[in-house]
C-alpha cells in the first residue's frame, strides 16, 4: 500500500463524501437523481458540506500524521475539532444536518491512517481499537441515569435493547469496512456506481444501522431491509437486470415508509475512502 501526504488523505476523505451523495439509486438517501426521504436537502446541500469539512479532515489528518502520545488522547483531539467541524457543516448547510456520522466516523479512520503510515507494523483497525477502546461504556455510562426526555435516539436504543450503534462499530475497528464493504467493492462487477451500490447493501446486509431503527420507530424493520439487501446480492447484484428491479422496489418501498439508511451510508463513505487508500478504485 502507498503512502500518502496529509493533502492527499484529506483530499480522498472529501472525494469519499462526494463519491458516496453520487451514488444512485440509493434507498432511503440523497443522491443526483432523488432527495429520498430528506425534502430539505439536495445532491448539492451534500456537496456544500462536503468542502466545508476539508479543513477538518486535514486537521485529523495532520493530528494522526503527528502523534507521538498515547492513541486515545487523540481521539480526545478529534473529538473537540469534531464540535467545530458540526458548526462549519450547519453554516455551510443552513443548519441542516448531512455529515454529523461522517464527521465522527471519517475523521477518525482519516487520523487513523495517517497514523498507521507512520507505524506500518499496525493496521489501521487496530489503531482505531486502540484509540476507542472502551468508548461506549464511556459513553453511555451516565445515560440510566437520565431523564427520558433529555434521552437521544441512539442513548434510548442502548438502554432499551444493548444496542451501541455507530460507537461500538467504530470501538470494534469498523469492521462493517474492512470485513464487508470493501471485500465486496473489489470483488464486485459492473460500473464503479453499481459496484458501491454492491458495497452498501453488502453493509446494509450485516450493519445494524440506527437511523433506519430510529426513522421506522421499531427494531423489526431491519431484518426486513437486510433480507431485501441480500436478495438483490444473491441474484448477482445491482448490474443484474433482476438486481436492477428489486432496487427499484426497494427504493420505492423505502420512500413510502420515509426510510433512511444514514448510518450504513456513513459506512460506504468510508469505504471508499479506503479504497482510495488501497488503489483499489
Amino acid at each position: 500500500m502507498s503512502s500518502f501526504s496529509v493533502a492527499q488523505l484529506a483530499n480522498f476523505a472529501t472525494r469519499a463524501l462526494i463519491y458516496e451523495v453520487s451514488v444512485n439509486p440509493k434507498p432511503g438517501l440523497v443522491d443526483p437523481v432523488s432527495s429520498g426521504p430528506h425534502p430539505d436537502m439536495t445532491v448539492f446541500t451534500f456537496i456544500d458540506s462536503s468542502l466545508s469539512l476539508q479543513p477538518y479532515l486535514q486537521l485529523c489528518a495532520q493530528l494522526g500524521d503527528s502523534w507521538t502520545a498515547e492513541l486515545p488522547g487523540l481521539f480526545k483531539e478529534l473529538r473537540s475539532a469534531g464540535v467545530k467541524a458540526e458548526q462549519a457543516m450547519f453554516s455551510a448547510t443552513g443548519g441542516i444536518n448531512t455529515h454529523k456520522g461522517a464527521i465522527f466516523s471519517l475523521g477518525i479512520l482519516t487520523a487513523a491512517t495517517a497514523y498507521q503510515q507512520r507505524h506500518p507494523e499496525l493496521m489501521v483497525p487496530q489503531v482505531v481499537k486502540t484509540m476507542l477502546a472502551g468508548l461506549s461504556d464511556s459513553d453511555f455510562s451516565d445515560v440510566a441515569a437520565k431523564p427520558a426526555t433529555a434521552l437521544t435516539a441512539g442513548e434510548r436504543l442502548y438502554l432499551d435493547h444493548g444496542i451501541t450503534g455507530v460507537r461500538g462499530e467504530a470501538e470494534a475497528g469498523f469492521p462493517s469496512v474492512f470485513k464487508v464493504g470493501l471485500p465486496t467493492l473489489q470483488r464486485a462487477q459492473g460500473t464503479l456506481n453499481e459496484r458501491l451500490l454492491d458495497s452498501l447493501l453488502s453493509i446494509l446486509s450485516q450493519f445494524t444501522d440506527t437511523n433506519l431503527i430510529h426513522r421506522a420507530g421499531t427494531l423489526s424493520i431491519l431484518p426486513v431491509a437486510q433480507r431485501q439487501a441480500l436478495a438483490i446480492l444473491r441474484i448477482g447484484g445491482t448490474h443484474t437486470t433482476t438486481g436492477k428491479m428489486l432496487l427499484r422496489k426497494m427504493n420505492t418501498d423505502f420512500m413510502q415508509q420515509n426510510l433512511s439508511l444514514g448510518g450504513s451510508a456513513d459506512m460506504l463513505i468510508l469505504t471508499i475512502f479506503m479504497a482510495f487508500v488501497e488503489e483499489s478504485i
